[in-house]
């Protein structure tokens, strides 16, 4: 079992699977206004919305999601999210993400 690690200030992250070619993350948001910064990296990404409410950003694009809700954010988009109502997102990226390990 991988750790859960500090993501940002109220976000906490755990790896809960990896292979060279995928890697699934948890995130979990613990209060409203928590966020993930905007950043980019070469891994595409999937996002799955277990819990909570987000409006993220990518590309300068914004939308709100919520419970059952996914998207995919491709290769260096710029992305980020503020937490709405706490909860948690499923994270998938390929390839893996080493600077998670």
């Amino acid at each position: 079992m991988f750790p859960i690690v500090p993501s940002g200030e109220n976000v906490t992250r755990q790896v809960l699977a990896d292979s060279a070619e995928l890697m699934v993350v948890r995130f979990t948001f613990q209060e409203t206004g928590a966020t993930g910064a905007l950043h980019h990296h070469p891994h595409v990404q999937s996002t799955f919305v277990q819990s909570g409410r987000f409006r993220f950003s990518i590309d300068g694009r914004s939308f709100e999601v919520g419970p059952g809700d996914a998207f995919v954010i491709p290769s260096n988009a710029v992305h980020g999210c503020v937490c709405l109502t706490p909860g948690v997102l499923i994270d998938g990226f390929t390839p893996r993400r080493d600077d998670f390990l």
